[in-house]
């Protein structure tokens, strides 16, 4: 830390456009080289230091070397519908962060990856448990305040940068690094981009990540949207940063680039400033792209400026005592104040999801005797991205301390089993009192150990030694129980039973290997041949969920804690296939409440559940997210009425996977995904929640019922608290365009507020509407269209229970007929079948008088169509002329006219041009064409297609 400046970039007098030139100025090519892998390089003859960019503060910091606050997972706390509140986690941690940082001797720790922004659209995608949910309003809200947070509010200096994660539209985990998604512009403006629009808007982002997925065929690290849109439209104040390895991925699993120096020429060229791959790899890459002259001095200096800029801000060549943020110590490393907002995180986030004749909050002054069930009613899990507080509460720990612990049982529903092994007949245990290595070395059944087998559905099962208390885990020597918890980026304590013919089972381990028995040990082989070295003999101890039937029949109120284990078939890399819980927890749930019908259902989960028949039979159920280290005070706080629950989802709960679509459609609209467009009955809707209490809406008012696209409405809404607790309400505002030139969402949030009133207290909530908040895109002429006519403003507890609406006329755009003589980029249509976007790389189409896309329709199989509504023909059109490639014979477009399979008013044959990116100028005459209709272009044979024009 610069303490006598000796060089001008280090005189805190000058701007910082002139310290950063100064810096740049200063640096050979080769230092300069150093400076765009993420682990920076060191300039001693200039007092430069190296830096790491990078670490996670998803749910709090993760810091390796010790404890750190831990919030609920960003599902959770999405659930808390509360900005003020992710503010102050958000600066908490960064007082966190600045603290490892000065621990680290400022090596690293300060530009952290944060939330996810990109948007869950599906409840099955692996990484749902680290968004902010399914709505770009919410989730660009709650990251605004996140960021905010970690910023702090000094004007010039920055707490820590938070790394918007991933841009854009990279919501699935299966094949992530291959898979392109087709996102048309409809797509891409109203949803995808909306929540990273936000927050990149609003001057708190000073990082932003791209994803790992192609999007229209080019892959987001060098996608044209990281320059054309986060830098030139939203002007973002900071640096864009490639996903881990994404340099490298681009060419072994896209195999977009054929070189690594391709890759990172056409990463720094689409704005990216910074790379997540290996230093060397990068360096030398950039280096042989500068030799081909891929790049030029110019464009690596454009990137490490951005670099530099945001490093600048955080203080990295200042004297300390002038930076406010460089003042924080160790000391306030999981202080008080932090545990505290921990908890408060934790009530906020959980929600009520069913009170049955208000079954809860239960009674603790007359319950004589409670029974906690279930795999998770004593743990907290954790996931990749969560840091290890020195203390954490369970359920079954939190529910203890609001009864006598006398009154209380626990049961985990988990069977108890020994296992023997089929060829020696001995039974398995610990090699030895100080070798955990399993072995089938016992003479007795007696002897052998006991496991508790849990079973997590779709074949993963864990096994936990009661000996030791550690869980069964893979080695290379062999199998031993010696994990302290399922935890690591392999799952490596999964195992899968695989039932034989003759009643045995074979173990087949996390990555598909077989145990087999060798001179006792269990090892693992590679060949998937099973024989009598690789049976063994499934004894039962203890049924687990008899055990707990007895609990709940013993008890008068029985608490079923269930869901996922957050690194357990569903995470990064893993995606979901189903929403249900496993059938055996299905299974706890109904026989313990067949014993008790006083049943609650806990629910602790990284995302969605279908939970029918729980929501049909079970009096009370609640929902909290995994992570908490307040986890157990939290549930205890709400089941005991301590807390007055009020979390609200911030994700449609579907009632069956056969509501969602393909998993890789990721067309919110036509597939009718999320609250925005679901037609179907959710199980819970979007912005679900109950309370304790009961709340009155009334007098909704509007400060105008007529607007203009440039006028702001105020609109105020009376709550009441007509209950006998004090309690929170979130109060949701929607619209809903009621007349449109295209399909609009059945209601949008536009507003929230989540306000505290004490019974019988009346409290306002206000919002502010602008005529942009009506607005949709327009693909006709590419910008956001105010249309004309008539909305309804809804107010309501969630989006299924809307409570008061108005109407207000807003007087902005009709829009126009489509002029068919300019040139239509094809991704612009208004209804598609059988087509999707990929990649169009046409560098002649100028030359031909037409666009350069960027992107182009192409068939799925060997016929589609793409409509264009409302086309003006006037007098009439007499030729068609289209920018296309084919990569088979035989292909064309046929026009038609109101109707996919009306007769052709012209077909535009296309023969093989030589390859998908061979693009050629095609034309054909028409006949019929004229007046005002819906046009369709039927594309057959192998036909891409990027734009085209009608002629006069």
């Amino acid at each position: 830390m610069n303490t006598c400046p000796s060089f001008p970039f280090q005189n805190i007098k000058l701007s910082l456009e002139k310290r950063v030139s100064d810096l740049v100025s200063r640096l050979t090519l080769e230092e300069k080289l150093s400076f765009i892998p993420f682990r920076q390089g060191s300039v001693k003859r200039l007092g430069i230091p190296g830096y790491w960019i990078g670490g996670n503060a998803v749910q709090g910091l993760v810091a390796y070397e010790g404890a750190t606050t831990v919030f609920p997972q960003n599902l959770g706390l999405s659930c808390t519908w509360n900005t003020e509140l992710i503010k102050e986690i958000g600066g908490m941690i960064g007082d966190e962060a600045r603290a490892y940082y000065k621990l680290r001797s400022g090596l690293r720790g300060l530009m952290l990856r944060a939330p996810v922004v990109d948007l869950a659209r599906d409840p099955r995608w692996g990484r749902t448990d680290e968004t902010f949910g399914e709505d770009p309003f919410l989730t660009g809200c709650m990251y605004s305040a996140y960021s905010i947070g970690m910023r702090g509010d000094h004007p010039f200096y920055i707490k820590t940068a938070a790394i918007l994660n991933y841009f854009y539209a990279g919501n699935n985990e299966r094949d992530r690094l291959k898979s392109s998604s087709s996102i048309n512009p409809r797509n891409k403006r109203e949803y995808y981009l909306k929540a990273f629009e936000t927050a990149v808007r609003e001057g708190s982002v000073h990082s932003v990540m791209t994803a790992y997925n192609a999007i229209n065929g080019t892959p987001a690290i060098c996608h044209p949207d990281v320059k054309a849109v986060l830098k030139d439209e939203w002007k973002l104040d900071g640096f864009v940063v490639s996903a881990f390895s994404d340099m490298q991925q681009t060419v072994d699993e896209h195999q977009y680039c054929n070189t690594y120096a391709e890759a990172a020429a056409a990463a720094i060229k689409a704005g990216i400033d910074c790379m997540m791959d290996d230093s060397g790899l990068v360096k030398k890459s950039i280096r042989e792209a500068l030799e081909q002259g891929l790049l030029s001095e110019t464009d690596i200096d454009r990137a490490i400026r951005n670099v530099f800029r945001v490093r600048m801000r955080l203080g990295q060549f200042d004297p300390e005592a002038i930076n406010p943020y460089a003042q924080i110590t160790e000391s306030v490393l999981y202080k008080q104040e932090h545990r505290e907002l921990a908890l408060r995180a934790a009530r906020e986030s959980v929600v009520l999801l069913k009170n049955e004749n208000n079954m809860l909050p239960l009674d603790k002054e007359r319950l004589q005797s409670a029974a906690v069930i279930g795999p998770l009613g004593d743990v907290v899990c954790r996931g990749f991205y969560t840091g290890s507080p020195p203390n954490q509460v369970t359920p079954l720990q939190g529910i203890i301390s609001k009864l006598d612990p006398n009154f209380v049982q626990f049961k985990d529903g988990c069977d108890r089993i020994i296992l023997q092994s089929a060829a020696t007949r001995r039974f398995v245990g610990h090699r030895h009192l100080y070798d955990a290595t399993l072995a089938a070395n016992k003479e007795d059944a007696g002897s052998g150990e006991h496991f508790k087998l849990t079973d997590w559905g779709l074949g993963s099962h864990t096994l936990l030694s009661a000996a030791n208390g550690s869980y069964v885990t893979c080695e290379a020597s062999g199998i031993s129980a010696s994990a302290k918890e399922v935890w690591g980026w392999y799952n490596k304590e999964l195992f899968n039973f695989i039932p034989q013919d003759d009643g045995t089972v074979a173990i087949k381990a996390w990555n598909g290997q077989i145990a087999t028995v060798v001179d006792e040990t269990i090892r693992l082989k590679d060949d998937a041949q099973i024989g009598i070295s690789e049976k063994f003999i499934i004894h039962p101890v203890i049924d687990g969920i008899a055990e707990a039937v007895a609990a709940a029949r013993a008890s008068d109120v029985a608490i079923v804690v269930v869901g996922n284990h957050p690194l357990i078939n569903g995470r990064e890399e893993v995606d979901r296939q189903d929403l249900s819980l496993p059938p055996q927890q299905e299974k706890l749930i109904q026989e313990v409440h067949k014993a008790n019908p006083n049943t609650v259902v806990v629910i602790i989960g990284s995302y969605p559940f279908a939970l029918n028949w729980a929501q049909e039979n079970i009096p009370a159920i609640v929902y909290t997210a995994h992570g908490c280290q307040e986890l157990g005070n939290a549930v205890a706080d709400v089941l005991f009425g301590d807390y007055n629950p009020a979390g609200r989802l911030s994700m449609t709960w579907y009632r069956s996977v056969l509501d969602l679509p393909d998993m890789l459609d990721y067309d919110i609209i036509k597939g009718k995904r999320t609250y925005l467009y679901f037609e179907g009955d959710p199980l819970y809707p979007f912005g679900h929640g109950l309370s304790y209490t009961d709340f009155q809406f009334s007098d909704l008012k509007l400060s105008k019922l007529k607007m203009t696209a440039d006028d702001q409405v105020k609109v105020k809404v009376t709550v009441k608290n007509t209950g006998l607790r004090p309690g929170d309400e979130v109060v949701q505002l929607y619209i809903r365009a009621n007349k449109s030139r295209v399909k609009r969402p059945l209601k949008e949030l536009r507003g929230f507020t989540r306000i505290h009133l004490q019974p019988g207290e009346k409290g306002t909530a206000e919002f502010d509407l602008a005529g942009t908040d009506f607005a949709c895109w327009d693909v006709t002429r590419d910008g956001y269209a105010v249309e004309t006519g008539p909305y309804t403003i809804m107010v309501g507890n969630s989006s299924g229970h809307i409570i008061l609406e108005a109407a207000v006329q807003v007087h902005g755009e009709t829009i126009p007929p489509r002029y068919p003589y300019r040139v239509i980029r094809a991704e612009n249509y208004d209804d598609y079948a059988s087509v999707f976007l990929d990649e169009c790389r046409d560098g002649e189409a100028r030359q031909h008088g037409f666009e350069v896309t960027g992107s182009c329709v192409s068939v799925i199989g060997r016929d589609g169509w793409i409509s264009f509504h409302d086309v003006e023909f006037e007098s009439g059109a007499t030729g068609f002329e289209a920018r296309a490639a084919c990569a088979t014979e035989n292909g064309s477009i046929e026009m038609r006219l109101d109707n996919p399979d009306g007769i052709p008013t012209g077909i535009c044959h296309i023969g093989h041009s030589g390859g998908r990116q061979s693009w050629g100028t095609y034309s054909c005459r028409l006949t019929g064409a004229e007046g005002r209709h819906d046009v369709y272009l039927r594309l057959k044979g192998g036909v891409h297609l990027s734009s085209f024009r009608f002629v006069k």
